[in-house]
């Protein structure tokens, strides 16, 4: 278990963007419509309500500082493995048995690699942040997945669509070192991929159409720590605000990118027509 004591970085914030738009505490209460007051008190408990963070950090992005994703590069730029975790209401504790059983790889918790992948996420929620954490997975049993028949087996294992082959040799194996490791490092699968992943397990595309369209997701790497020893190594960094034109644009993202998966869903289905399908792979 690892406490997170994490906050907003409110003051150091505050201070980057009064001096890059050189403005005074009355300017800039002016333009974000935080009382001078209001600022003060924040100056001096490095805390405020949600309504106030909003107007500093969505003016913020509205005048292009993308400090959350800046953050992250100066964060890297340390050659530190450093990762990304998306929250619904906020953590104050990581534990093993944090999530839900039917995630990609059962129970543990769940990182990303990058703050967008993070925030992609969570970005529908309101209440919604992510929080960085500096890793370091040396001398620990990892199980490594690739965009592979493999991966896409164990997550639809996980996620409950093959229990009609839940028994098989192939799925067993996989299962096994999944659990016995104390770290999974895979490619992430979000819904819309799962979808296609479905229709892999339903039987209605085979396993060709259903990797090559999966390698449009450009989501990257999670991490997914399974054991105590695992979550041990966690050293928590940030808190970030997610403000609503974030999420907004955000959103955006996701549905374009949504686009190119049906996209390459529909190519593929024309150009991998000779690959095995579920019940020819598990037989």
């Amino acid at each position: 278990m690892v406490n997170v004591h994490c906050e907003y970085k409110l003051v150091e914030d505050l201070a980057f963007l009064m001096e890059s738009e050189q403005m005074n505490s009355l300017e800039f209460a002016e333009q974000t419509g935080v009382s001078r007051t209001t600022l003060m008190e924040i100056q001096s408990s490095g805390k405020a309500r949600n309504d106030v963070c909003e107007k500093i950090y969505a003016y913020a992005y509205r005048k292009n500082y993308r400090m959350n994703s800046i953050k992250e590069e100066l964060l890297k730029d340390s050659g530190s493995l450093i990762l990304f975790h998306g929250s619904k209401e906020g953590i104050d504790v990581v534990r093993v048995n944090g999530s839900r059983e039917n995630c990609d790889f059962g129970k543990g918790f769940y990182l990303g690699e990058t703050y967008r992948q993070a925030l992609s996420f969570v970005c529908e929620k309101e209440n919604s942040s992510v929080y960085s954490f500096g890793y370091s997975p040396d001398g620990l049993k990892i199980k490594r997945f690739m965009c592979d028949l493999e991966w896409m087996l164990a997550i639809c294992y996980y996620r409950g669509t093959v229990k009609k082959y839940e028994n098989n040799a192939m799925i067993q194996k996989i299962v096994s070192e999944v659990e016995n490791a104390d770290v999974v490092i895979a490619p992430i699968a979000d819904n819309k991929m799962f979808y296609i992943m479905a229709q892999f397990t339903d039987g209605e595309i085979n396993a060709d159409v259903a990797l090559h369209s999966l390698s449009a997701s450009k989501l990257g790497f999670q991490y997914v720590l399974k054991t105590d020893r695992a979550i041990n190594r966690l050293h928590p960094i940030e808190k970030y605000y997610l403000c609503i034109p974030e999420r907004e644009n955000c959103r955006t993202s996701l549905v374009e990118r949504g686009y190119e998966i049906d996209t390459k869903l529909k190519l593929a289905k024309r150009e991998y027509k000779n690959g095995l399908y579920i019940e020819e792979i598990l037989k």
